[in-house]
């Protein structure tokens, strides 16, 4: 059971472009937003669809892969592990994020 400790599955379409961030270390971060849509029937018989936005961050070789292969709308299955920080912004005010850590990638379609 260790195994499932902090693992996060989901599948949806990228909102944007991937940002690519290539670190002065060589290490190559790729950043996205992932929309999944959940879709239900409501008390009153309306179908109702509820879309989320995940925050997605990709290292090393994964960024690389997406820098070359997806592109904004296209469906994926990432998997990986959430995580929570906190920075400061340019105004000095402290913000929070929480973003999935992608360690793998599956492109589902084209």
């Amino acid at each position: 059971m260790n195994a499932l400790r902090n693992k996060v599955q989901l599948i949806g379409r990228l909102g944007q472009e991937p940002e690519i961030v290539n670190l002065e270390s060589g290490k190559k971060l790729a950043k996205f937003s992932l929309a999944t849509n959940e879709n239900y029937t409501n008390a009153k018989g309306e179908k109702v669809e509820n879309t989320e936005w995940h925050n997605i961050v990709a290292w090393g070789k994964t960024a690389e892969i997406i820098e070359k292969y997806v592109n904004k709308g296209q469906e994926i299955a990432i998997e990986g592990k959430l995580t929570s920080r906190s920075y400061d912004d340019k105004e000095g005010v402290k913000r929070y994020i929480t973003e999935v850590v992608c360690s793998e990638m599956l492109m589902l379609s084209k």
